[in-house]
């Protein structure tokens, strides 16, 4: 079984008066368990794809498996109720909730599903990320790299199937940045999660298993 199959998707959307690509005929497969990056300039159409990949866009034409469902034969309830039990995100500014500690925050959707032993869950992911002492921490109060910590374990906090990051680097330093980068695929491979990154980091890129590059909405196998 693979995490992702895509069989000629695109996204197409109306753009004044004629019909625009913003992702063109796509087919690429990711295995499970694996690291995969998608990588291209500036419009090339990373970003709706990353949204098709998390069910929050649907493709005009084409066939996408997420984990064996097809996407596009659910209803938004089901895609939203999809979304909560099999996925994770990593954005790239955090995206924490300013009025929730810490150790609240990466509970918070253990707390939506619904999941039993939510605080000790997080406890234990706060250790596995190093910030044990931070627990009752507001995010106003930690450092980028530390908000993205936390932002990793809440990520992690469902052991979701997929995860999904977006440009998880992207504003930190590259010393934090780099020691973000290992913490993220050491969770991925202990917690056997299948890694979909989105990237202009080429260093960053090629630790990944396989990916695929996007140049106005196309793509090619890196």
């Amino acid at each position: 079984m693979h995490a992702i199959i895509a069989k000629d998707v695109s996204r197409v959307v109306r753009d004044a008066d004629r019909d625009l690509a913003i992702v063109d005929g796509l087919s690429f497969s990711v295995p499970l368990a694996c690291s995969f990056c998608v990588t291209g300039p500036s419009g090339s159409g990373k970003s709706t794809l990353l949204s098709l990949l998390a069910g929050l866009d649907l493709p005009s034409s084409g066939s996408l498996e997420i984990l064996g469902k097809n996407i596009a034969r659910m209803n938004e309830e089901e895609r939203t109720r999809f979304r909560g039990q099999h996925l994770g995100f990593v954005f790239q500014n955090h995206q924490l909730l300013q009025q929730l500690t810490a150790l609240e925050n990466i509970m918070l959707p253990l707390e939506i599903q619904g999941r039993a032993h939510a605080r000790s869950t997080a406890r234990e992911l706060l250790d596995e990320v190093g910030l044990s002492e931070r627990a009752d921490h507001y995010p106003s109060t930690l450092s980028g790299g530390e908000q993205q910590r936390i932002g990793m374990a809440r990520a992690f906090a469902i052991r979701p199937q997929l995860l999904l990051a977006d440009e998880p680097t992207g504003s930190l330093d590259a010393q934090t940045g780099e020691r973000i980068a290992n913490l993220m695929f050491e969770l991925n491979r202990s917690h056997g999660t299948t890694l979909v990154l989105v990237t202009h980091d080429e260093a960053l890129a090629a630790r990944c298993d396989a990916g695929i590059r996007l140049a106005a909405g196309k793509g090619t196998a890196r």
